[in-house]
């Protein structure tokens, strides 16, 4: 392929510029010339308003996502978690970075105990899948809403709007604030969403063939492919968002074997649907419809019905 630029489209956000600056460095490294283009999101213009009240379809990818279609980039570059299941006719996602660790982790400036019964304790978040985990497991503690990029959250913390967040592990530690990890949640218990910790590459379908190949010969892991294209297919046969709280976590245990871990908590945390799978890593994305059927049939379906019905009810 002629060595034409590859023109990277992102949003602005420090974390969001790391990654665009990652796949960059890779496709350097692989020979290519590139430009970053930025963006706001209708996800990044409104943080006045919780995620699910906005609504989970495209919110941090609509604006990249039109682009592509207009041909203004060639590549649009996404952390995984924030990539709704159905892309349409016109796109897809060519290419997934080796997965950071997934967990969730609290952090704080000063050190908080979840496990001690504490009236006052505040905890941030914007996670839907966050506040019903912690109204499950720690039902005691009260939540609030913590919208905005990293920094914006770091600095609400400080100034008191909340004595510790939870976050992905793999924002904090690249944007460097390992320091300020208090716990880090178990994988079995805050099971993360679908992609959490991987970076995906987006393009149209029209792209030039030679380029999308050159891409992914140079971006893409194929062992951490695998473990997201089950877990989204997961997210498809449930048709959930990110207001929907579900969770998908995939992973080898071996050479040849994928387990995968999913399913769907009620919003108020008190129903959880948690089922997983162990199959060869061949049949992992066709395990994701699997165990999708599985969580619905054995009462994700009726949960997720709850959530339409409100979300419906109050107008989301």
């Amino acid at each position: 392929m002629e060595n034409k630029k590859i023109r990277i489209g992102t949003r602005g956000s420090k974390l969001a510029l790391w990654q665009a600056h990652f796949i960059e460095s890779q496709l350097n490294h692989a020979g290519f010339s590139t430009s970053i283009v930025e963006i706001s999101s209708k996800g990044d213009k409104i943080l006045d308003v919780s995620l699910a009240k906005i609504g989970s379809k495209g919110l941090f990818t609509e604006e990249l996502e039109q682009m592509l279609c207009n041909g203004e980039i060639d590549i649009a570059v996404h952390s995984a978690k924030d990539v709704q299941s159905n892309l349409g006719d016109d796109l897809e996602l060519i290419a997934f970075t080796e997965r950071e660790e997934a967990n969730d982790v609290l952090v704080g400036f000063e050190h908080v105990d979840l496990g001690v019964t504490h009236k006052n304790l505040i905890v941030g978040t914007s996670s839907t899948r966050r506040v019903a985990f912690l109204r499950h497991f720690y039902p005691h503690i009260n939540i609030v809403d913590m919208r905005g990029n990293l920094q914006t959250r770091f600095e609400k913390l400080q100034n008191g709007h909340c004595h510790a967040m939870i976050l992905a592990y793999a924002g904090v530690h690249r944007m460097n604030y390992d320091d300020f990890i208090i716990q880090k949640f178990p994988l079995d218990t805050f099971t993360p969403p679908v992609g959490q910790g991987t970076i995906a590459v987006q393009c149209a379908k029209s792209l030039n063939p030679e380029m999308r190949k050159s891409i992914i010969e140079a971006v893409n892991h194929r062992k951490t492919e695998i473990c997201l294209r089950a877990e989204r297919m997961f997210l498809q046969t449930m048709e959930g968002g990110c207001s929907v709280p579900t969770f998908a976590y995939a992973h080898w245990i071996n050479d040849n074997e994928i387990n995968i871990r999913a399913g769907i908590i009620s919003l108020d945390g008190t129903s959880i649907v948690n089922q997983f799978l162990t199959v060869p890593a061949q049949e992992a994305e066709k395990a994701g419809e699997v165990i999708a059927k599985k969580v619905l049939q054995l009462g994700g379906k009726k949960i997720l019905d709850g959530i339409n019905k409100m979300t419906a009810t109050n107008g989301f």
